[in-house]
């Protein structure tokens, strides 16, 4: 993970999960990341629980009920102490081998699919956990290296085509069809790419938030390698 001094002091390392759950978002600060190594063979999982689908979503017994050498048991033990501790806080993760994820292609200018750069939203206090155990790993965008995509002349232009409505509606018409989430990286920008195996947490937009939520995307999957995301 490499940034300049300016998209750095958006991050903010733990050194727990503890940590992670507890330290406030304060600031510039809207991304907390426990930064580890992990051991074990995630790989060994991946094989044995992927199907045909594009997501699989494993649950528990799904990865209690394995058969595995010993470097996938360590892999195990790791993903079940992450989960653990994120319902433990409330949080519902879900653990899922994707390939791909489906495309949107209904505005084709205007994706609002998650490879597109967006922040996430809910109308109470929360936060998004995330950790790429196996495959590419997601990327944030600096809040002041993008601009809100329905703030873009031309593609506003575009949306209010597709409104086919009043001005007045407009706005709610955005919000509602999650336009308002999505943003698009400013020239010269410099992505952060989450590292495997880091837990990330990332602000969220909702009512009580005192910080600019984070900007994140799905990365374009590597052909022929499925990813293992935990994710809540």
């Amino acid at each position: 993970m490499s940034a300049s001094s300016s998209t750095r002091n958006q991050i903010q390392n733990v050194s727990s999960i503890q940590d992670l759950l507890s330290v406030p978002f304060d600031g510039e600060v809207n991304a907390l990341c426990w930064n580890r190594e992990l051991k074990g063979d995630f790989l060994e999982i991946v094989k044995k629980l992927q199907k045909e689908e594009n997501i699989v979503e494993i649950t528990v017994e799904d990865l209690s009920n394995l058969q595995l050498s010993e470097e996938g048991k360590i892999a195990r033990e790791i993903i079940l102490s992450d989960w653990k501790a994120l319902t433990d806080h409330g949080a519902s993760p879900i653990l899922n081998i994707i390939k791909h994820y489906e495309r949107d292609d209904v505005l084709p200018t205007f994706p609002t699919d998650v490879y597109s750069f967006h922040v996430d939203r809910s109308p109470i206090p929360t936060s998004t956990f995330l950790c790429t155990y196996y495959g590419e790993a997601s990327e944030i965008l600096p809040n002041q290296q993008a601009v809100q995509k329905v703030m873009i002349p031309k593609l506003r232009k575009e949306l209010k085509k597709l409104h086919a409505g009043n001005e007045e509606g407009f706005e709610m018409f955005l919000r509602d069809h999650f336009f308002d989430l999505h943003y698009e990286a400013l020239t010269k920008s410099q992505l952060i790419k989450l590292g495997k195996g880091q837990l990330w947490r990332l602000a969220v937009d909702h009512p009580e938030s005192q910080v600019l939520p984070c900007i994140h995307r799905a990365p374009l999957e590597k052909k022929g390698e499925s990813r293992l995301l935990l994710i809540c």
